[in-house]
């Protein structure tokens, strides 16, 4: 892949931009099995899941800067100018056709943006997630409500500027520091979620939930986690950190009990729609599927499930606490599924889960032209 952002110095995310994409393939193979030898031997590897180099990204992180004429869509570099980065190569051309549409609404409704230097402005960022279908998610983040209205009022005309828009929210972040959204969201649209089709399971993300930056990848693993669910065939399954229900409903199947706990109430909102939705698709039956909100510690100890005969955790990089690791060594639990983006946490915590061994093993390149992947692990005692 090329770029002359990164030709011209003005953005080096990629960090790994002009190697190889075999090389960079092999390479993060090597570190997580290095990584992981204790724990992982190397007949337990399957052959990595790999990804597009570029047009791979379903969400645009944009902040939002210049000035009326001299609008951009980017990063802030180290003196916190700004940087257009509105034709990176990384996002989903449906992602990317959306750029600049968005920009010219940005000038339309004369929204100012936030300037970081002097802490004045409104307009601080611009979220934006591209579905499968074509259908996009835009989220406004601004200071104040100062500028909401006009966004509010210019809703039908952001759907017949921007093709594809279905829900579109003003998310409040008043704070003066390097934090992309605030805790306050209102969605202006009928639509609340964007539908995410994933084959078989459609996912529903709200502004606030997490999906995996990169589709066709997220649905590797996904699929990978159901054969490997399937091979061991358990009667009830824990999700811990289920989010909105990825792996949870990839797992169903008759007569099996699925239980599943995120801290976000929208995401367990979306996990039961998607679970209704499926349940009512699939005339062989999926089993049931019971969604709690909650952390997801707390729920392992306290919820009142039935003993799991398997384990999923998908925690986010900081891997799960020693108190939870602990509560799966003295689970009943025969297999841990462990998705995980951070082989380093990975290896500490298959430290703390002694009586459990790596059956299986895959790399997901979830983030082509950086140094970062998931990994995922079957495990069994």
């Amino acid at each position: 892949m090329d770029c002359h952002y990164y030709d011209a110095g003005v953005c080096r995310s990629c960090t790994l931009m002009g190697t190889p994409y075999e090389r960079q393939l092999a390479d993060k193979q090597s570190v997580a099995a290095q990584l992981l030898a204790e724990h992982v031997g190397p007949t337990r590897w399957s052959e990595p899941f790999d990804s597009r180099e570029s047009g791979f990204r379903n969400k645009a992180k944009l902040v939002v800067a210049g000035r009326p004429g001299e609008i951009t869509l980017g990063i802030l570099d180290a003196t916190q100018r700004a940087v257009d980065l509105s034709e990176c190569g990384l996002y989903e051309p449906g992602l990317q056709a959306a750029f600049a549409p968005l920009a010219h609404l940005i000038e339309d409704l004369r929204l100012l943006p936030y300037d970081v230097r002097k802490a004045r402005g409104e307009l601080k960022n611009l979220l934006v997630t591209h579905s499968p279908s074509g259908e996009l998610m835009v989220r406004f983040v601004l200071r104040s409500e100062r500028q909401a209205q006009r966004i509010a009022d210019a809703v039908p005309a952001i759907g017949d500027l921007v093709d594809g828009v279905a829900v579109v929210s003003i998310n409040l972040q008043p704070e003066h520091k390097a934090i992309l959204e605030g805790p306050h969201e209102r969605v202006l649209t009928a639509r609340q979620s964007l539908s995410m089709e994933l084959g078989q399971v459609r996912l529903h993300l709200r502004p606030n939930s997490f999906f995996q930056t990169n589709t066709d990848v997220a649905i590797g693993l996904y699929h990978q986690a159901q054969q490997w669910i399937s091979q061991v065939a358990p009667d009830v399954v824990w999700d811990l950190y289920c989010g909105v229900g990825g792996f949870s409903l990839y797992a169903g199947a008759p007569g099996r009990r699925i239980f599943g706990a995120e801290i976000s109430a929208d995401a367990i909102a979306s996990a039961r729609q998607s679970a209704s939705e499926l349940a009512a698709s699939e005339s062989g039956g999926v089993g049931s599927f019971t969604f709690a909100a909650g952390d997801a510690a707390v729920m392992a100890r306290d919820a009142g499930w039935p003993g799991p005969d398997l384990v999923i955790v998908n925690p986010p990089r900081r891997g799960i606490d020693a108190r939870l690791a602990a509560d799966l060594e003295s689970s009943g639990a025969s297999f841990l599924l462990y998705s995980s983006c951070n082989p380093v946490t990975l290896a500490r915590d298959l430290t703390r889960l002694p009586s459990f061994h790596v059956e299986q093993a895959r790399l997901f390149d979830m983030f082509p032209q950086t140094g970062h992947s998931e990994v995922l692990v079957l495990l069994q005692r």
